[in-house]
């Protein structure tokens, strides 16, 4: 079987997270969507969008773009398909049962498997309007007899708009780290806690863990100060450490190479992002190589205690009704807080943005934001090429040209993100 995943036209709206990776590689629960199909037996093959073709060769060099012309069955997945257990049993218990059918699969030739739901989970009748040229080549093919196709319901969870990222990991995290547990690389500490069985971290006698609503799992090589609490589920990637003190609760999914401190309330964090210092950071979702400043605090409830309201990085005109109460920030890849940043509820940071004051609106990509004093400033990308260098130096990890073009590529895209007449002149602080 083909397993082909698509980035249809809709994956802009998953701005930030999705400025600098593939929906595919948006974490929730500790899981990529792509982590879930690699488990799947078949050919994986993916089409993201240009700008990210080089990005996704050298990151995901067994991914191809090419699939096998001989395999019978393509499985077309959407790649905004959320990363959770729940989804990848549905979709693995349909190849299953499919496969073990007495009817053949493909009478007359290659057969395209196309799963519908409302929001378009792999492939529908319409797919041809909203995916990629090659998912709609084949939709078509199907349509004038080329390709024998069957189309099959299901109540998948999507990921639409923004917000759906952190509603996706509160919803998951818990079963999606049960599903992990599974792997056997595990030890149990004590009822609820799991330490990698390779390089368990240390964990001192004052840590406190609460695992009555989930289990806490800490991966290898990691580091965890005295006076942690911990409350499930809570999943803490290689590499990472935690500061003393730190409050780490209800849903967190903190990457490998991270350091976290604070008080961290259902929160996904990508690889390689910092936030070590006092503050709140809740229902969030914060991308790679960001450093949150000591003493930034974000807002995650309104004080009407009503539904969050948010608006995309495309305007203030594209406003999004979350229907959801706690709904904090979205910060994307290489974005900086300056020390007692405070973030209002549900707003969203550009890529490569350094944020200072109070962030009551969006932040847009690429700017010097402190619009609390009035000023906002341009932030040309080589900057964050320099500044990307440094970071990456710091961790021993090297710089490859793919990595200096990604930014160049994302400061083009987002230039309908920033108001006109923004200069590099920079804020005098």
């Amino acid at each position: 079987m083909n397993i082909l995943v698509v980035e249809d036209t809709l994956v802009d709206r998953l701005a930030p997270a999705s400025t600098s990776r593939p929906a595919w590689a948006i974490t929730c629960g500790s899981f990529r969507l792509i982590d879930w199909l690699s488990r799947m037996e078949g050919n994986l093959t993916t089409h993201v969008r240009p700008f990210l073709a080089a990005i996704v060769a050298a990151d995901f060099p067994a991914l191809t773009s090419d699939f096998n012309q001989n395999e019978e069955t393509t499985l077309i997945v959407n790649a905004r398909l959320a990363p959770t257990f729940s989804n990848f049993s549905m979709l693995n218990g349909f190849i299953q049962s499919h496969g073990q059918s007495e009817t053949p699969v493909a009478a007359s030739g290659n057969s395209a498997v196309l799963i519908k739901t409302g929001t378009l989970c792999a492939a529908a009748e319409e797919a041809g309007l909203v995916f990629g040229q090659f998912a709609a080549q084949l939709i078509e093919s199907s349509q004038t007899g080329g390709l024998q196709t069957q189309i099959v319901d299901g109540e998948f969870l999507m990921l639409d708009d923004p917000h759906n990222i952190v509603d996706a990991h509160m919803k998951c995290c818990a079963e999606n780290l049960e599903f992990r547990l599974t792997s056997g690389d595990y030890q149990q500490l004590s009822d609820g806690v799991y330490l990698s069985k390779k390089s368990p971290a240390a964990i001192p006698e004052s840590v406190v863990f609460d695992c009555s609503d989930g289990p806490v799992v800490i991966d290898a090589r990691c580091s965890i100060g005295p006076f942690t609490y911990f409350r499930g589920p809570v999943y803490v990637g290689s590499g990472s450490k935690i500061s003393e003190h730190s409050s780490i609760k209800d849903a967190v999914s903190i990457g490998h190479t991270c350091k976290m401190g604070g008080e961290i309330e259902g929160v996904v964090v990508e690889p390689y992002s910092n936030k070590q210092h006092y503050g709140f950071l809740g229902h969030s979702y914060l991308g790679s190589w960001i450093n949150v400043g000591a003493g930034t605090c974000n807002s995650d409830l309104k004080n009407t205690y009503g539904t969050v309201n948010m608006h995309s990085l495309a305007g203030e005109q594209n406003r999004i009704a979350t229907g959801m109460q706690f709904v904090g920030c979205l910060i994307g890849d290489y974005a900086k807080t300056a020390i007692n940043t405070s973030i209002f509820t549900g707003k969203l940071i550009g890529v490569g943005s350094m944020v200072y004051g109070m962030a009551t609106t969006n932040v847009p990509s690429f700017v010097n934001y402190a619009r609390s004093i009035g000023q906002m400033g341009l932030l040309p990308p080589e900057v964050i090429v320099t500044t990307q260098r440094r970071m990456f130096g710091r961790r021993k990890v090297e710089q490859r040209d793919c990595d200096a073009q990604l930014i160049r590529d994302m400061y083009q895209m987002t230039n309908d993100q920033r108001p006109d007449g923004l200069t590099t002149e920079q804020l005098e602080f």
